[in-house]
């Protein structure tokens, strides 16, 4: 994480206290200036794995900017008296980036899900932002034994935009192939190419100013139910923990 940036510590996991333009022009910059940055667009779900899982929790400390994806982590932030800006949507903040590779006629790789979604999404957002070039998309369903030869053709094509949905557990292979794969610019989109290439609904605008996304993608999805089950464990964790939420050391 840049020491140049102010952030909260939620349970150990620095949050970014920057609101969506500080952090869209702040990513503009370093990718027009040749700086590298990998971005993790976090939610109560990711703090309470890192809290379960160390290794995961090392994972989520080396991106450079751990953006507040997640009214739960808004929630907490003003909670304990270090408020963030507001929250920052990976699904906005990659077409936030994608305007601004219009006007900087930058190039993007789009990694993960499956090969129709993929090839979907990659179709839309080519007609949505036609002066950003997609030099290439896969699917992410792919193991180690892939790994090299994806890496490769990812590094050849040196992508400023490097976008990428294969779920929070492979945050890890980001980091691990981070200077390899050779992209200005990479962050975890989630659920986004489902979004845009039609196969799921976005929550209208109600649900996320009533900070319940995370219902209507529940909805939309019941087989998520287990993993939802985190949202009132942190909402809990927080309250009872309230004087130790912002300590630098995560809570076992």
């Amino acid at each position: 994480m840049s020491k140049q940036l102010p952030t909260v510590p939620i349970f150990g996991i620095p949050f970014s206290k920057l609101g969506m333009d500080e952090t869209v022009t702040y990513i503009t910059t370093a990718i027009e200036e040749g700086r590298q940055t990998h971005v993790i667009t976090a939610n109560p779900i990711m703090v309470m794995a890192a809290l379960n899982n160390p290794e995961f929790a090392n994972v989520m400390n080396k991106a450079d900017i751990i953006v507040p994806d997640g009214a739960g982590v808004v929630w907490a932030a003003n909670y304990v008296g270090e408020p963030v800006s507001e929250r920052v949507a990976g699904f906005d903040l990659m077409h936030r980036l994608m305007e601004q590779g219009e006007k900087h006629k930058w190039t993007a790789y789009l990694l993960g899900t499956s090969q129709e979604i993929i090839e979907a999404a990659a179709e839309k957002l080519q007609l949505q932002y036609p002066q950003v070039r997609i030099v290439g998309y896969r699917n992410g369903f792919f193991g180690p034994d892939e790994d090299a030869v994806i890496v490769d053709e990812i590094s050849k094509l040196r992508p400023n935009l490097l976008f990428i949905a294969r779920g929070m557990e492979k945050e890890g292979w980001t980091i691990q192939y981070k200077e390899r794969l050779g992209a200005s610019f990479m962050m975890g989109v989630g659920g986004s190419f489902d979004i845009v290439s039609g196969q799921l609904k976005r929550a209208p605008v109600v649900f996320q100013k009533l900070r319940i996304e995370w219902l209507y993608r529940l909805l939309q999805e019941p087989k998520r139910y287990k993993r939802m089950l985190d949202l009132p464990k942190f909402v809990v964790k927080v309250v009872r923990n309230k004087e130790n939420v912002t300590k630098t050391r995560p809570l076992a």
